[in-house]
């Protein structure tokens, strides 16, 4: 879904994109399991529903005038879990490394952190910065390229190393979006504990 203004957002919980969001979150652990049982076909088809939902849910909101909050917080949540959850499957069986998983978890807990930081400083998220779209992008399209070589293993010369171009690319991508969003919460911190002139200060101008 695209970024709205508060005004634009509605606070209904049961539309028809938030329940093609919440189809999405339902399908992460059987798609997990999938992968993990090695059933790569089928989780690939599994990924391509959500992907048509995960579209569908975009087009509908719009232009059903459904933008709400709830579809905003569903519709990231759905992408990190599917890349979370074909990495720990796809991990599990040897095929990505361990550390790739710890790179993509640890630059998610630094957000984390970086989230109560600012609400401790009377601030809301960040807005979404275009370098954690591009990352997000690449990183959702990179796992399963390698799944497809794991599904069909004469295409595996072909796709595994476009799989690992985009899965390297968007780690990097991933962690300079956080290095950017780390920056402009020092700026926002430092902004709010600079003193502020008081009014004698302001009259006396």
């Amino acid at each position: 879904m695209t970024e709205h203004s508060d005004a634009q957002l509605s606070s209904r919980v049961w539309t028809l994109p938030n329940v093609l969001s919440l189809i999405r979150l339902a399908l992460v652990p059987v798609f997990l399991v999938l992968v993990v049982l090695g059933h790569d076909v089928a989780a690939l088809i599994v990924l391509v529903v959500s992907s048509l939902t995960d579209y569908l849910d975009g087009v509908l909101a719009r232009r059903l005038n459904q933008i709400t909050r709830l579809g905003q917080l569903l519709d990231p949540a759905a992408d990190r879990l599917f890349i979370f959850a074909t990495l720990i499957g796809l991990a599990i069986r040897g095929i990505v490394p361990w550390w790739l998983l710890a790179v993509i978890v640890l630059r998610d807990v630094l957000l984390l952190g970086v989230g109560v930081v600012l609400a401790n400083h009377g601030y809301g998220p960040l807005p979404v910065h275009h370098l954690g779209k591009v990352a997000t992008f690449c990183l959702l399209w990179a796992f399963p390229i390698l799944m497809l070589g794991q599904a069909f293993e004469s295409i595996a010369w072909f796709s595994d190393p476009i799989g690992w171009g985009f899965g390297l690319w968007g780690a990097f991508l991933y962690w300079w979006a956080g290095a950017l969003y780390v920056r402009e919460t020092i700026r926002l911190t430092r902004k709010s504990r600079a003193p502020q002139p008081s009014e004698s200060d302001t009259l006396g101008r």
